[in-house]
């Protein structure tokens, strides 16, 4: 039986690093893409292939791309994790700021998936897996160019899965809340933002990168081929869909 193989990006720490951690537990072979080295994701995952690469840069994503196929030889599962979640008044946001925001958010899945599309198809069955966020639905004045990305990618997943369905593809988004994760703790989350959030949730607690390990396992699992196209709000009732 083939073994089963995933790339994760934004895989140096918070999710991305659960999430490669738990798909290695299930017995896939995982590498994993970021801006850094990721040396707790190394130590915490056996033969992972640590990628430093931007997901912005279409060549760089290929040369990543021919680095797991070297190493693993086919690719099953993507996960397009990566994302940045700056705050600002509307009025505060430039230009070059939404270009950055939507180029990471929404275009670096694009390029990422474009690259991989043809060694999924290869495999013979593939996962397509996009990060998304609760905050379409909740809407937080502050972040609109964010919730603006996210909407978009809720959209992209819709599409793809269309298009995919008949080579065995599935293209589902999942949306947290806000995690509690070391960028986080530092940006959104700050000055009351978890205990905002918090608040406007069914499950009073905030939420952790391990809540959203399930839903993955589930969406990428082989008996998961007839879910496609949706998005599975695991955001602890801060919105109902």
């Amino acid at each position: 039986m083939e073994t089963r193989t995933a790339l994760v990006t934004g895989a140096a720490q918070g999710l991305g690093q659960e999430f490669a951690v738990a798909l290695a537990g299930r017995g896939y072979r995982v590498a994993g893409i970021d801006l850094v080295p990721q040396p707790e994701t190394v130590q915490r995952v056996l033969d992972y292939v640590e990628l430093i690469a931007d997901v912005t840069d279409e060549e760089q994503i290929g040369a990543a791309l021919e680095r797991v196929i070297d190493r693993f030889g086919t690719l099953h599962v993507l996960v397009n994790n990566a994302g940045v979640y700056p705050e600002s008044p509307f009025e505060d946001i430039t230009p070059e700021d939404w270009r950055r925001i939507m180029r990471v958010n929404l275009e670096a899945p694009f390029l990422v998936t474009r690259a991989a599309l043809p060694y999924l198809k290869a495999a013979g069955r593939g996962r397509i897996v996009n990060i998304t966020s609760a905050a379409v639905l909740t809407a937080p004045p502050t972040m609109v160019a964010y919730v603006s990305s996210k909407a978009g990618l809720i959209g992209f997943t819709r599409a793809l899965a269309s298009a995919l369905g008949p080579y065995d593809v599935t293209v589902n988004a999942i949306a947290p809340s806000m995690v509690r994760t070391a960028t986080a703790e530092r940006t959104v989350g700050a000055d009351g933002g978890f205990e905002h959030v918090r608040a406007q949730q069914a499950v009073p607690r905030t939420q952790k990168p391990s809540d959203l390990v399930s839903t993955l396992l589930y969406v990428v699992d082989p008996g998961s081929g007839f879910l496609t196209g949706q998005t599975l709000n695991v955001a602890g009732g801060s919105a109902y869909l």
